[in-house]
């Protein structure tokens, strides 16, 4: 497969796990947000993303909410997007 249907793969399958994430807040939020950027992501953002991911939601709603501030290595340019998005119903 070549670069441009990997990466239409891995955004399917990112917006896919944005959408299922096992609770309803987290489904809207990590949906719309993926929604909106994964089409914009380069291949480097997507694998921020895809570590984003990986965290607990409660962790991303910590500091979303700004509960809690995100360790060094995870303040990337997708957490600041994150951060700055605000879901809209």
């Amino acid at each position: 497969m070549d670069d441009d249907g990997t990466l239409v793969t891995r955004r399917k399958r990112l917006l896919y796990q944005s959408h299922h994430r096992g609770t309803k807040e987290s489904d809207l939020l990590l949906g719309s947000f993926a929604a909106r950027y994964l089409e914009e992501f380069s291949g480097p953002q997507l694998e921020r993303y895809e570590a984003l991911l990986a965290e607990n939601d409660t962790l991303i709603f910590d500091w979303v909410y700004r509960r809690a501030a995100p360790p060094a290595a995870a303040q990337t340019d997708v957490l600041t997007l994150l951060l700055n998005f605000r879901y809209a119903s």
